[in-house]
């Protein structure tokens, strides 16, 4: 994605100054990638280890009681953000039974979120498989070391699992070295809702929602309308 226009309107230079109607871009889209491009572009200010692109995710079981881990936004287009998981994992197996999904990027730094609304939809597998070789290598020995999600008796029990699949899958400096597992996969949002929220420092906070009314894109201006809630 490119690095954001300092002059676009829907990149606040001051800190909590909200967001006004007037302000935000034509689609909900434009208005995501403004907001994630300036925290990519922010993020070598922030304290040390702080992930501009981390995505809380929510799902339900199958009592109905709500599920929430983070996650990587491995992925964003006009079709929605998407991340990728083990497929037997705890939020896989909710996801099956149960396509609503939540998630939320969140910079405190910048006194900005934006929270998703909407279904989560399985990622290709040309798409896993082209992000899967271009992880590091110790990356994708991790994906066929752990079983996500199930009970280990340890650390040990992790660390034997990886040598194994490491002896099973050495490194010879090729893309292909490690082979995408079938379990490994990944899921994209596709949004009913977007919320921007932006603070103000009288805590009287902004909160701009695009709800889906048509069956566009992110970026289709005529497939949204934009409200305001109360903060």
């Amino acid at each position: 994605m490119p690095g954001p226009d300092p002059t676009d309107t829907g990149s606040l230079d001051a800190p909590r100054d909200g967001l006004a109607e007037s302000d935000v871009l034509a689609s909900p889209y434009l208005q995501i990638r403004a907001w994630v491009d300036g925290a990519l572009a922010a993020a070598h200010s922030w304290v040390e280890g702080s992930e501009p692109l981390a995505l809380a995710v929510a799902t339900v079981d199958p009592d109905g009681a709500p599920n929430l881990r983070t996650v990587l936004m491995r992925f964003f287009d006009d079709r929605g953000p998407g991340f990728v998981t083990n497929l037997e994992s705890t939020k896989s197996v909710e996801l099956a039974a149960n396509r609503r999904i939540a998630a939320g990027l969140t910079w405190p730094a910048m006194h900005r979120a934006i929270r998703f609304r909407g279904v989560a939809e399985p990622l290709s597998r040309q798409e896993v498989a082209e992000y899967f070789d271009s992880r590091p290598y110790g990356s994708r020995l991790s994906a066929w070391a752990s079983e996500q999600s199930r009970p280990a008796s340890g650390r040990e029990e992790l660390e034997r699992r990886w040598h194994e699949a490491l002896e099973r899958y050495p490194d010879r400096g090729q893309r292909g070295d490690v082979p995408v597992p079938d379990f490994w996969g990944g899921y994209r949002i596709r949004c009913d809702e977007v919320e921007f929220w932006a603070g103000r420092r009288n805590r009287l906070h902004d909160r701009l929602v695009f709800t889906r009314t048509g069956d566009g894109s992110l970026s289709d201006t005529g497939s949204w309308t934009l409200s305001r809630r109360q903060p």
